[in-house]
């Protein structure tokens, strides 16, 4: 397995066209890069930056994630569970997470900031202590899940069942109230 691990630069690369290898990288910077339908299966990102790219319906089956960090970047219809979840963490801003699984995957203390999660399944995930700042939820599933220490006051149009999810000491916002009641069908007043 080839390693690029002195900071290296992958700027507007067509990985479509000119596949990644797979290797190990570490410490690298992906700017404008497509990955979109690439194969990216047993790949390691550790301590890696994607900037402004595509990454929707990459297969992640194995894909090591490492503290990595994602920005202004398209993601539909990412399987995160394939991933492999040893050491699995990453952040997340001004994203397009629209389609995505989290299904089963551990992700505690992970921060979302002004990311979507349009239709974005979250069943049996854990997200404890998680961060969700100005997150749109639109038919996003959450189905015992693990939210418990989470942040989602100034997130949106979730729709959480208290009975069918582990919400202890998880922050909501007076008007996000509405979205822990919406299986009763009632209308909320201001």
């Amino acid at each position: 397995m080839e390693n690029f691990d002195i900071d290296t630069v992958f700027e507007k690369r067509d990985f479509k066209q000119e596949p990644l290898l797979k290797a190990e990288y570490e410490n690298c910077i992906f700017k404008n890069c497509d990955f979109s339908k690439t194969d990216l299966t047993e790949t390691i990102f550790e301590d890696c930056e994607f900037i402004s790219c595509n990454l929707s319906l990459a297969k992640l089956f194995k894909t090591s994630f490492q503290d990595c960090k994602f920005r202004d970047c398209k993601m539909l219809g990412l399987h995160f569970e394939d991933c492999n979840n040893f050491g699995l963490s990453f952040s997340f801003e001004n994203c397009i997470l629209n389609h995505s699984s989290f299904y089963q995957t551990k992700i505690k203390n992970t921060v979302f900031k002004n990311t979507q999660f349009e239709e974005t399944d979250f069943t049996d995930c854990d997200l404890t202590a998680a961060q969700f700042e100005n997150c749109d939820f639109r038919n996003a599933r959450f189905e015992n899940t693990i939210i418990e220490k989470a942040d989602l006051r100034s997130s949106y149009n979730y729709s959480i069942d208290p009975e069918k999810n582990r919400i202890k000491k998880a922050k909501f916002s007076i008007s996000g109230i509405a979205g822990l009641l919406d299986k009763y069908n009632i209308d909320i007043a201001p």
